[in-house]
């Protein structure tokens, strides 16, 4: 995706290769839209909402250079009335005749529509691929051809799925590379994945790794104290394993509450642990029952191009959580669910995710996300909620916050770690139209005193448009044990302002305690 908050490019006369993404039928359609990009047809999807909570539409394809030409329809063909096109910052303008807009994109990018008052439709568009493997072929395990011959949709194919991934490391092994798996179009019921090193996994366009909840398929890594649940990881690294990917631009996915109901065993998507050199391109991620993708005590680790959609009422779960690793970068990439879409979190051996997971607790550096975009009913951007460990060098960079209760924040509520060098750099937050803890507004930088007290220190945001302040003052929030240090405030422009803010007065940052000086700069 090109970076978020880049300027629109010139339009080009050429008009782009698609690749339409083949919804399967499991996926039930949208109720409100039609989408066709270049007069081609792009299958919308409708993800509801929890427990009454509000839901969204999906439709997703990839293109290559030149324009995309794509059009919005109400289905019931009433006239739009109104519309807005998201990052706004991409100054995306259409024309509406009738019940369709129209609009022309330069480049892949992740958007959200709104209409009238119909869902918002999210539209993700990918780069195309560029590392799209044979079907066949030396090192190649294609799931469906001899000696797996999976079936999809008869039935759990967990045993064949892993003897491939098996067979492809071993391959990757013995040829200093990495074997891959190859997973053509269909949904594959499977129970837990385990990747060793030197395996590559590919997911076709219309392939679905698809988690069912029955606890017999399934084995128990954790339970989740604050929802009282037992919690699996989906798909996990081996131990000590290094040089696994899992890439191509098909779906795992948590089936959402459907799967809690067989045995309210809840569902970690991806956990990347005590891995190095690992990598996610492409792929999209849905419905997770908790934390969907825990990159958790490892290493040289990239994600892009990566789609989060969960649902909104779920509760808990949050998109991409960093824990414990180094050397990580998350780019281009869409979060949404209720919970965090992108956050940092350092725990110890005594919390429940890690009573049963052999080691030490380590410190987080070198944490990078940019190029993304949240919406979420918790924080935009974050870290903490745990600092049981020091975290430093947190950086995000080029985001959009779409709609969020916080836009910017750093919560240090439990631990005694340090939270150092946490820069915000160039951050559009759009909206802020829901509450969390009491909070409604684009900042909150704040201490508690739970398992402990730790500083806050060194927190940098630059080059920032609040269009939405909120409700609810910005904080900054010590303890007096643990003063908040050395923020500093570069160009924020709040909103209706096209000169950057001189005075915390007028950033709305006015619940102040227990912090040191501010820098404000223009």
């Amino acid at each position: 995706m090109a970076a978020v908050l880049l300027v629109p490019q010139a339009a080009s006369a050429a008009v782009a290769n698609t690749s339409i993404y083949p919804v399967q039928s499991i996926y039930p359609l949208s109720a409100d839209y039609r989408l066709t990009v270049n007069g081609r047809e792009v299958p919308v999807q409708r993800n509801a909402g929890y427990n009454g909570y509000q839901s969204y539409d999906t439709a997703q394809f990839a293109m290559g250079d030149g324009d995309a030409v794509l059009a919005v329809t109400k289905i019931n063909n009433t006239n739009i009335g109104s519309y807005t096109i998201s990052p706004r910052n991409l100054g995306i303008t259409g024309s509406v005749s009738g019940p369709t807009l129209t609009f022309t994109v330069h480049d892949d990018a992740y958007l959200i529509v709104k209409v009238d008052g119909r869902p918002d439709l999210v539209i993700a568009i990918d780069p195309g691929e560029s590392n799209r493997p044979p079907a066949a072929g030396t090192g190649i395990f294609n799931v469906r051809n001899a000696p797996y011959s999976v079936d999809p949709g008869n039935g759990y194919a967990t045993t064949p799925f892993q003897k491939a991934l098996d067979d492809a490391a071993a391959w990757g092994s013995a040829h200093g590379g990495q074997g891959t798996v190859y997973v053509p179009p269909g949904v594959y019921d499977l129970g837990n994945l385990y990747l060793r090193s030197d395996v590559a996994l590919y997911l076709e366009q219309g392939a679905v790794l698809r988690y069912t909840g029955e606890r017999a398929h399934y084995a128990v890594h954790w339970h989740k104290e604050s929802q009282d649940r037992d919690m699996t990881w989906f798909i996990s690294t081996r131990y000590s394993s290094s040089n696994i990917s899992i890439h191509g631009r098909g779906v795992i996915d948590g089936n959402g509450a459907a799967t809690l109901r067989p045995g309210n065993l809840g569902v970690n998507l991806l956990t990347p642990i005590y891995t190095d050199g690992f990598s996610v391109d492409g792929v999209t991620f849905r419905e997770s029952s908790s934390w969907a993708v825990m990159p958790t005590r490892s290493s040289n680790m990239t994600f892009s191009n990566m789609k989060i959609f969960n649902r909104f009422g779920m509760g808990e779960n949050d998109g991409i959580d960093v824990m414990e690793s180094s050397g990580v970068l998350v780019s281009n990439a869409i979060g949404i669910g209720h919970d965090d879409p992108f956050s940092t979190k350092t725990w110890d051996s005594t919390v429940d995710l890690f009573r049963s997971v052999p080691g030490d607790p380590r410190p987080l550096s070198g944490v990078t996300f940019e190029d993304t975009m949240s919406w979420t009913f918790c924080y935009g951007l974050k870290v903490g909620q745990g600092v049981l460990q020091d975290q430093d060098a947190v950086t995000f960079r080029r985001a959009v916050v779409y709609d969020a209760a916080v836009g910017i924040g750093v919560h240090h509520k439990y631990g005694s770690g340090t939270a150092s060098r946490i820069r915000f750099e160039d951050i559009d937050v759009e909206r802020l139209s829901y509450s969390n803890d009491g909070n409604r507004t684009w900042l909150a930088l704040w201490t508690g005193n739970t398992v402990g007290v730790g500083p806050i220190t060194g927190v940098t945001v630059t080059n920032a448009r609040i269009r939405d302040a909120g409700t609810t003052a910005a904080r900054i929030n010590g303890q007096p044990s643990a003063v908040i240090t050395g923020v500093t405030l570069d160009r924020v422009y709040m909103p209706g302002s096209s000169t950057p803010a001189t005075t915390l007065a007028q950033m709305n940052i006015t619940n102040l305690s227990d912090y040191g000086p501010v820098i404000v700069t223009g």
